[in-house]
């Protein structure tokens, strides 16, 4: 069964730190499904004014935790990203 992860950010100009991050992994934009990291298995976001919210389904919270440690930890880090003020998982239904 998957996972559903919702992460939410609240800084000025939120979208600008969902471009930066993804500009540091490589992705244009929203990734597309033949670039997204192994276990994702979808990735959309959303931004209003100061908040950005991105949700992402995960084959496993495991898999999300690898990629966090080898990939967006870091892209986070260089591109000062604030700590999220939400960070949910959820069971997916598909």
């Amino acid at each position: 069964m998957a996972d559903l992860l919702v992460l939410e950010f609240s800084a000025p100009d939120a979208a600008s730190i969902y471009h930066s991050v993804n500009k540091i992994l490589g992705w244009d934009g929203i990734p597309a499904p033949e670039d997204l990291p192994a276990g994702m298995v979808s990735h959309v976001a959303g931004e209003s004014g100061d908040k950005l919210v991105v949700v992402e389904v995960w084959e496993s919270q495991a898999a999300q935790g690898e990629f966090m440690n080898s990939q967006l930890g870091p892209a986070f880090a260089e591109a000062n990203v604030p700590q999220p003020s939400r960070v949910e998982w959820l069971t997916y239904i598909s």
